[in-house]
């Protein structure tokens, strides 16, 4: 049986519990949303540090659009599990068509998403990456090479729950892990772990992006 979370806001609170010695830093945290923007709420209030978003999103299979081949973010970065992609036997040009819609969708959630928060400077800080479950990890994947681009001083990745292979592409990637949870079942999925669990739409982030700031 799974060890659960009540929902993502208690989620958040468990995974600040491993970062305290960040409290009061002038580390910031960066989620990916939609899911991750309750957690990363919970983390920010605890540990009292600033809060803003990367946009990233899962390139789906064309036939099992539930499942994706990687991800992209809204800087272009783009992340591909080379070994489904060979499985696949996914072209270029595929690969190309698919990306660039998600990549267009992402571009428009970024602007709209950054009229309601602010963007953070990376620059020479620790950064916290948060989602709210890690099931391939190609998408947090997509975050760490998109925020590595900005320099920032050293990158952690954060989550309350990880599958083990998830957990094993990660830790390869940040400087930090930090999971309550790393799961061997197969198949998993992230909502088994939580006991209150809905996809999160744009109108149900709006007003989280617009909360006060933790920052010192």
């Amino acid at each position: 049986m799974h060890v659960l979370f009540e929902n993502r806001e208690e989620a958040g609170r468990r995974i600040a519990k491993k970062l305290t010695h960040y409290r009061h830093t002038d580390t910031v945290i960066l989620t990916i949303p939609r899911g991750g923007i309750p957690v990363a709420i919970a983390v920010a209030h605890r540990l009292q540090l600033d809060w803003g978003v990367i946009v990233a999103g899962k390139l789906p299979i064309p036939s099992f659009p539930e499942a994706g081949f990687g991800a992209v973010t809204a800087d272009g970065s783009v992340v591909l599990n080379e070994a489904m992609v060979h499985g696949l036997q996914l072209t270029s040009a595929q690969i190309e068509e698919v990306a660039a819609r998600i990549r267009e969708e992402i571009e428009r959630r970024s602007e709209l998403y950054l009229s309601a928060r602010h963007p953070i400077s990376l620059a020479n800080k620790s950064v916290i990456l948060i989602d709210d479950g890690l099931a391939s990890g190609y998408t947090m994947l997509a975050a760490i090479k998109s925020a590595r681009a900005q320099s920032p001083l050293k990158i952690i990745a954060a989550a309350p729950v990880a599958s083990r292979a998830a957990a094993k592409l990660i830790e390869e990637a940040a400087d930090e892990c930090v999971f309550e949870i790393v799961s061997p079942s197969v198949p998993f999925a992230v909502a088994d772990f939580y006991v209150v669990w809905h996809d999160l739409t744009d109108d149900d982030i709006l007003p989280m992006l617009r909360e006060t700031d933790y920052a010192r």
